[in-house]
Order: structure tokens, then sequence, then C-alpha cells
């Protein structure tokens, strides 16, 4: 782990050692759903922590919304993923991608999205226990919070204020200030995590930074109420992107649906030079009602949020002690809905290391492997991210629309693509193509569910990566390659049914093996004595052992029934051996795995 670093000029210093101290082995920074995920997270696995968030309570708009598969696994390990599914709105009535010119005027194109596809459903299911589904972050937070809380481990503070930090060889030493009272305190902690967000302070504090492209574009999301049943119900879908006559290519109206089919969040993207008035409310529901195309239609106003659109990566993840997660690291372009998605995973996958760490169970230099895992995936996913948002000009370049034409020349190139000429046919052929782009961005399950580590806490088994013969970004392949994540598989323990991933996680190395495969329960034992850190055996596929009742699992394992296949905490292989030839290897492996020693 790289040394830590001094963060605050001396004088500040001296004034966090004259506050009153907390003593917590982890502080984090910050209340969305990084920070509380790594609440959650720390809480199953009994490290005591504290978390502080600015505001008194969670988001009080949408903001993100989309849950993937991968987090749906996350949330599944955490105990909370049936509690998120009975708020959510399930995928079936997300089932597509609509391009319009208005909710009322024509439709332009339409895709079937997020794996709901006759194409695509197949795959999606195969692929993991969970389902994608859409809850708004103002409604995810609260459900992460009660867990937390009722969970007991953790202490959640409210309206509490990072300020600034030092660090030192032992720990991390930070200043909190109660935003009601004002009084400040001071938070000694063995590891801080910085999930508060674009702008960190923790970041910043830490001597870390991000690089790319800010201000792609301005936008104002706008929460609004208004029943659009008749245009949407049936067609459901999570985005409809309307194109209004008249308008420049660029002009984007996207409605994207929080509850169906009542509430809404619509974003208004300005021009470099365009003026904008938040409170100006009235102009604001002229816009909407003229890209709904319906004069009829009430609509309210719940809060109008301007942002900018971002592209950026910290080059670092982590200095000294601090570790950075979620947007604090990463910004990207709300396309593939990859923000939340990757901020929960950041979390997953440093926690676990946290608490092996602290319990003295492995070395410190096992939370480096966060950045060296974590940080690829992020480049990866704001550039999958900004592509996707480029796709989107690809739809009005193939209707002919340019920035000069009028309302009633982009009206008439509309009506005219059905018509029976070579150019019509050609428009046509232009616009199938750019609506199968935008598969890259809702159907996109590689990138959504299929990275793999690298480099970091995984021992190779001196096999090739396995070469993909589809797309990786839009299909996702199964593998136990080291650094991969387990492949499901339904299994049966007496008649209750069960996913490979339900048989891993949890705060737990788990061995995976098979007929013949005895002689791993011994090596378990000693790895175990070696190194402190349990491992738990299951058989798979054996009398004594859970059922394979597909035979999917043999399928995917990539091992020898005799074989094994070692899963981190979270759900990744970290080792794997062909035959039980290899069995001497465990206590080694693990060893190397947890960056100690072995006797």
């Amino acid at each position: 782990m790289s040394a830590p670093t001094e963060t605050t000029a001396p004088e500040a210093a001296q004034s966090i050692r004259e506050a009153p101290t907390v003593h917590v082995p982890v502080l984090i920074v910050g209340n969305g759903p990084a920070g509380l995920t790594a609440s959650l997270a720390l809480s199953r696995y009994g490290i005591r922590h504290l978390m502080v968030g600015k505001y008194q309570g969670g988001a009080h708009t949408p903001r993100a919304h989309l849950l993937n598969q991968r987090t749906g696994e996350i949330l599944r390990d955490l105990g909370v993923e049936d509690k998120v599914l009975a708020e959510a709105t399930p995928s079936h009535l997300f089932s597509n991608h609509v391009f319009m010119s208005t909710f009322a005027g024509p439709e332009v194109s339409r895709i079937d999205a997020y794996g709901n596809g006759p194409e695509r459903i197949g795959d999606y299911r195969a692929a993991s226990p969970s389902q994608m589904c859409n809850l708004a972050q103002h409604l995810l937070e609260p459900i992460l919070t009660r867990e937390a809380e009722r969970a007991g481990v953790g202490e959640l503070r409210f309206g509490q204020e990072f300020l600034r930090m030092t660090q030192d060889a032992d720990g991390v030493t930070a200043v909190i200030a109660d935003r009601q009272s004002g009084q400040e305190y001071v938070v000694r902690c063995d590891y801080l995590i910085g999930a508060d967000g674009a702008k960190s302070r923790v970041l910043e504090q830490a001597g870390l930074t991000v690089e790319g492209q800010t201000g792609l574009a301005k936008v104002a999301s706008v929460w609004f109420e208004a029943d659009l049943s008749r245009y949407s119900e049936d067609r459901p879908a999570i985005l409809y992107m309307g194109a209004v006559p008249g308008n420049p290519p660029h002009d984007g109206r996207v409605f994207v649906s929080i509850r169906p089919w009542q509430e809404w969040v619509y974003l208004r993207f300005f021009g470099p030079d365009e003026e904008f008035d938040p409170n100006d409310h009235e102009s604001m529901v002229a816009h909407i009602r003229e890209s709904i195309g319906d004069t009829s239609v009430s609509i309210k106003i719940k809060t109008i949020s301007p942002w900018e659109v971002n592209a950026v990566v910290a080059p670092r993840y982590a200095s000294g002690r601090v570790f950075c997660v979620g947007d604090a690291v990463h910004q990207m372009p709300p396309t593939n809905g990859l923000g939340l998605n990757s901020a929960v995973a950041d979390s997953f996958n440093l926690c676990w290391k946290l608490k092996l760490v602290l319990e003295g169970d492995a070395g410190p230099e096992l939370l480096d492997t966060y950045q060296s895992e974590r940080l690829p995936i992020g480049g990866q996913i704001v550039d999958r991210a900004v592509r996707s948002m480029l796709d989107f000009l690809g739809i009005p370049a193939a209707l002919g629309f340019t920035a000069e034409q009028s309302a009633a020349e982009q009206s008439a190139l509309l009506r005219g693509l059905a018509d029976d000429t070579a150019e019509a046919a050609d428009r046509r052929a232009a616009l199938a193509a750019a609506t199968d782009r935008i598969n890259y961005q809702v159907n996109a399950h590689g990138v959504e569910i299929g990275y793999r580590y690298r480099a970091g806490a995984r021992v190779d088994d001196g096999t090739p990566e396995p070469v993909q013969d589809t797309d990786p970004e839009l299909f996702y392949q199964a593998t136990t390659w080291p650094g991969a994540r387990l492949p499901h598989a339904w299994l049966e323990d007496g008649r209750r049914r069960l996913s490979t991933l339900d048989v891993v996680g949890q705060g737990r190395f788990v061995l995976l093996t098979g007929r013949g495969g005895e002689a791993w329960h011994d090596a378990a034992r000693e790895a175990s004595r070696l190194t402190g850190v349990t491992v738990t055996v299951r058989t798979i596929g054996a009398a004594e052992g859970l059922r394979d009742p597909y035979g999917t699992w043999e399928r995917l394992r990539e091992v020898a029934a005799d074989g094994c296949v070692l899963v981190r905490p979270d759900g990744h292989v970290a080792w794997r051996a062909h035959t039980s030839g290899a069995v001497e290897d465990l206590p080694k492996v693990l060893s190397s795995l947890l960056s100690t020693p072995s006797n």
C-alpha cells in the first residue's frame, strides 16, 4: 500500500487535536448509494464504523434509478434484494426504448431493452438469479439506511459535514461539523471511505484528482407528475426520447419513467450560452407540454435540479488509508445507467478487504487491489457511457434532420419515412442501423455483468483469459477464469432452490468442488489453520452435496469434477484448480491472496 500522506496544513492539524474525538475503525463520508452500501456491507461483516452525511436524510429527488443484475446480486448478498424488488418497477414494465417525435406524435423507432426482447431474454435469465429493476435513488436510499441502522453495527449520522483530515502511519484523523449546531468534532479512524460524490472533498483532501472532460452538456432534471398512461402503457419503457420537429438534431427531449405512468423526470438540455432560471416553472411546463404534444395533459412540477454532464476518472482511487468510491472517482453521462451500479460495486469490492485487514487476517497490501481492480472498470464504463451518448445523434441523422430545417420540413421527413421510394428506403435502413446501435446502451450485458479483474486479488491458474466470440460489450460470457464473477447456475439443497451465487459470498471464501474432491476439505482446513481465514467447502454434484439438477454448473465450471473453484467474498473467482492434483497449493494460494506470509 502506498505511504500515508499529509493532507492538511499544520494549523489545521492543531485544531483537530483540540476537538472532542470519536474512535472508530472505519469512517464513511457520504450517505448516497456508495456510502450506504459500504455501511451495510461492513455491518454484515461485523465491522464497527461511522457514516456521516452532509444533509438531513438521503436524496430528495429521483437521480439515478436503473439497477442492473450485478447490483441485484450485491443487494442479494447483503440481504436486501427482496425489499428493493418489493418497491421497484419490475423489468417487464420497461421492456422498450422508444424514439418519438412527441408522445402524441409519430413514433420514430423502438427497440427491445434491458434483456426483455426475445433475442436477449434468455441471456439475461441464464446469467443471474437477479433481474434488472427500476428504483429511483430517493426510494432506494431509505431501504439501505433502514437496513444498515437495523444491523446495529455502525452508526449513521446525518447533517454532518466532513471538513478536513490528516493521515499518519497508524490512521486518519478527520474533522466533522454538525451543520445544525456548528460544533466540530474529531473522528479518529483506521481507514476512511470517501463516498461524497462529485467534487468530493475527501478526494481533494487526499491529494487525488479526476481527469477527463467536464461540462459536456448543461442539463436540468425536472421531476414532475403527469398521467401519460395512454401514451406509455402499450409500449412500456424507462426512456422515451423525443425529437420535436423544428429543433436542431442535438435537442434531446428525454423522459424517464419513475413511477409508471404518473411520475417522471424530464431532462432538459441547454445550449452553452442558453440562459436558464430553475424557478421559472411556467416556461418549463410549456416546454414539457410541447414535448408531450398534448396541451390537455396536466403537469405538476415537483423540483428542477440543474447539473452538468462530465466524463472523468481519477488516475488513483486511494491515497494511504483513504479510499474513494463512486462518483468521487468516476463521473459519466447517464447513458447505460452505470453510475449508481458502479458505485455499489466499488464499495462491495472494498469492504471485504477492509474486514480482513482490520481483523488482522490479511496484510494491508490487499487494500491496494481495490484500485488495481476497480480503476480499469471505471475507465471502461465512462468510455462506454460517452459513446452511448453520441450514438443517440445517429437517430436524427438517419431521419435526415439538420440544424437549419424548419418544423414543416422535419415533419415532412417524418411523414415521408414510409414512402415507397428509394430515398425513403435508404433512410429507413439508416434508421434501423442507428436504432440497432442503441443496443450498446440498453442491452450492454457484458458491460453490466461481465467485467473481469485481470490484476488484483487473484491467483493465475496458468490458462489464458477466455477469448469471446461474441461482442464483449453486448454479451456476457460465463467463465470461472480467475478474476471473473462466478457464473450463476441453479442448484438444489434438498428441496430448496438456490444459485451458485447464494452458496458463496456473505464475507466468506468458499471453495466449490465435486465428485472426487474430498481432499479439498483437508486442504481448506490446513489453509485456514495457516492463515486464520476460514474457507468453506461446498460440494456440487456428489451424493452428499448440492444437486446440479440441470447440469448447468457442470457445463460452466471449466474444471474437472475433482478440481475446485475458489471464490472471494464478493463473488469473484480468486483461483481455480483443474484437478485435485493441485490440492497442496491451496494454503499457498490463500496466503498469496491475503498478502500474508505462508508458514
